[in-house]
């Protein structure tokens, strides 16, 4: 997946992002994100540590997948999120690679 991001990673996208990070996906990625949050120890599979991940080179559109369509344990965020919202939490995902 090469989708370019369509939301340019701003202050405020970062923000929002951030936002619904917290809200819908810190609980198991943790608050730096790598997968060790509250929720991960009751998971079979540990989350992904997002950072490793961006620093790997995971693309914009790779992230925005998953986060769309999920993948056993995580759930699809596809129903709940907006298209945009989605692509905001790409841009704040990106930000924990430098932490």
């Amino acid at each position: 997946m090469n989708r370019p991001n369509p939301v340019p990673a701003n202050a405020n996208t970062i923000a929002l992002g951030q936002k619904l990070y917290v809200s819908n996906c810190m609980i198991c990625h943790g608050q730096t994100g790598r997968g060790d949050g509250p929720g991960a120890a009751a998971l079979e599979k540990k989350p992904a540590d997002l950072g490793a991940r961006i620093k790997a080179g995971e693309t914009d559109g790779e992230l925005f997948w998953k986060i769309t369509e999920g993948r056993s344990p995580m759930l699809s965020w596809k129903g709940s999120l907006t298209e945009t919202q989605r692509w905001e939490i790409v841009d704040y995902i990106k930000t924990l690679a430098g932490k």
